[in-house]
């Protein structure tokens, strides 16, 4: 009986994370698993068995890259570039470049991260979107409740909906929840006053299970994104699989999924431009049923099969 292949996962996320990457690492666990594979997941590879090496991160994993360059010269390795990769690092980081040269395959999680990579290296990059799947169960919220799913990191730009809270009208009966970890002291100081300056409007729930969060979003209007830049959020997916509304900021990672004519987008940074479309939401009802529409003809880019599809032919490039 043949022994099955092993592939590693490295991701710089810990165990027990919520992080993007370690989502997608454990979700891509499960696919290669449907396809056949033993699958480990660590912070780092140190030169276990291994058929496969799957590296999230281009420069936070390039000590396990090189390593296995060096140890694996023949070994298929696979390095997922994530919006730190994509929308900083690669401008200047020499690491991050030389992990890509290492590389195999290149994964990008939304069509337009492929515009990113350096034009002699297209033609290892292959596009394999995150999938996601709705909850058994929503958590109903209010009517007019939106939510947004993110740990407190300036990237993030998690107080920009709390901004926008301040600036929709009186009458408004929008009301705002942050979901996501507060890195320290500061952070929390910042969600508090924010809180105070909202009247309600916004609040910050604080670090939530993941199977709680998703839940949360099911029941809600809408979703929030107000990233300054994306590779391609889980939450996007995640919100798609759930057929909530996405409002969201108009950067690559968004765009590469949701679409360039997706009506559902405000500027980086605009406050005021998130509460104006919050406000169409309200008194638009053909222009809220269009974003639900629009959200609802996605569904099939999220299904798992069609993630586990595209590992299939991932894989079967890398064996041919």
């Amino acid at each position: 009986m043949r022994a099955r292949l092993i592939a590693f996962i490295v991701t710089p996320a810990r165990e027990g994370s919520t992080a993007g990457n370690r989502v997608t690492a454990l979700r891509w666990a499960k696919r290669l698993r449907e396809l056949g594979w033993t699958v480990r997941i660590d912070r780092a590879w140190s030169g276990e068995p291994c058929d496969l090496l799957v590296a999230l991160h281009a420069h936070k994993s390039h000590a396990s890259i090189a390593r296995h360059a060096i140890e694996r010269p023949a070994g298929p390795r696979v390095v997922a570039l994530t919006g730190t990769d994509l929308y900083g690092d690669l401008d200047h980081d020499e690491l991050a470049r030389e992990s890509l040269e290492l590389a195999t395959r290149l994964v990008v999680l939304q069509s337009r991260g492929i515009d990113r990579v350096p034009p002699h290296l297209r033609d290892r990059a292959r596009v394999i979107v995150q999938s996601a799947s709705a909850p058994a169960s929503a958590s109903p919220q209010p009517p007019l409740t939106a939510c947004a799913l993110a740990h407190l990191r300036d990237v993030k730009d998690p107080l920009l909906a709390a901004r926008a809270a301040t600036l929709l009208p009186a009458t408004s009966r929008w009301r705002l929840l942050h979901l996501g970890d507060a890195p320290d002291d500061t952070w929390r100081e910042r969600t508090r006053q924010a809180e105070r300056g909202a009247r309600g409007r916004w609040s910050w729930l604080g670090a939530r299970p993941r199977g709680e969060a998703l839940q949360i979003l099911a029941g809600c209007a809408a979703l929030v994104v107000a990233s300054r830049s994306e590779g391609g959020a889980n939450v996007v997916t995640e919100a798609i699989a759930a057929h909530v509304p996405v409002l969201s900021t108009r950067i690559e990672g968004s765009l590469g999924i949701l679409g360039a004519d997706y009506p559902g987008y405000f500027e980086v940074g605009d406050a005021a431009g998130l509460a104006r479309l919050l406000e169409r939401c309200e008194t638009d009802a053909g222009f809220f049923a269009n974003l639900r529409d629009r959200i609802g003809a996605l569904s099939a880019l999220v299904e798992p099969a069609r993630e586990r599809e595209s590992w299939r032919s991932l894989l079967d490039e890398l064996a041919g």
